[in-house]
């Protein structure tokens, strides 16, 4: 669906069936257009922990093996900076924002490369990007929430940043490389459909896994104690 959707095979209006009421046509922008890029930390997993501190802090890792697209505080495990770790120079606008995008600059694999999430709830908590992440703001109210979390997983995005990828064994991607990357994008009414749709979609995920995992818990259960 996101294939079909970014490459405007399919559509939230009437303008594939001769509808007059159709959305304006999508316009083409480059990120450096429309996002600000802010500084990040470089803490490593020793600096962190799951147990306390005041400031959480997200590391490239967690991104590629944990974190859901549209990234919700309240939903993710996300680890603390140690309480000894002096956070004090940190400016006030570097802290993540609702709709920020955060990237993981490096991967092993050029598939995961450049990979993204978007905040889309932080409940009041403070959080960082930290450790080989790219932290990118919108400078204005082009997007609604969540839209970018998606966008930025469709095949043109992606074959871009492949592309802009750089190094052997460690591939990674540069603010500066990532900022000439474009795509095109619809009016905010289309894109809260889009989203609407799309995030729809990643709930009946979420509800079908978790069903499936407990089916895996009870065959489990069911082996270990039919055989005894």
């Amino acid at each position: 669906m996101i294939k079909k959707i970014f490459n405007q095979q399919l559509s939230f209006d009437g303008r594939h069936n001769n509808n007059n009421n159709n959305f304006p046509d999508w316009e083409e922008k480059k990120i450096k257009e429309l996002f600000s890029f802010k500084i990040t930390n470089s803490f490593s997993r020793e600096q962190l922990n799951h147990k306390n501190g005041k400031v959480k802090n997200i590391h490239y890792g967690d991104i590629h093996t944990r974190f859901q697209t549209l990234f919700d505080i309240e939903k993710e495990e996300v680890p603390y900076i140690n309480p000894d770790v002096n956070i004090n120079k940190i400016n006030e606008e570097n802290y993540c924002a609702i709709g920020d995008m955060i990237f993981a600059d490096a991967s092993e694999d050029l598939i995961d490369v450049g990979k993204s999430i978007e905040i889309v709830n932080l409940n009041n908590q403070k959080l960082l990007a930290g450790l080989h992440t790219i932290l990118a703001r919108p400078i204005s109210n082009t997007f609604s929430i969540g839209f970018c979390g998606y966008l930025f997983k469709s095949d043109r995005i992606r074959t871009q940043i492949q592309k802009e990828s750089q190094g052997s064994k460690v591939l990674s991607i540069s603010a500066v490389r990532l900022s000439n990357i474009s795509f095109s994008i619809p009016c905010i009414e289309e894109q809260i459909k889009i989203t609407n749709f799309l995030s729809s979609i990643d709930s009946k995920i979420d509800i079908e896994t978790r069903f499936l995992q407990k089916l895996e818990q009870q065959k489990k259960f069911l082996l270990q104690n039919l055989f005894v």
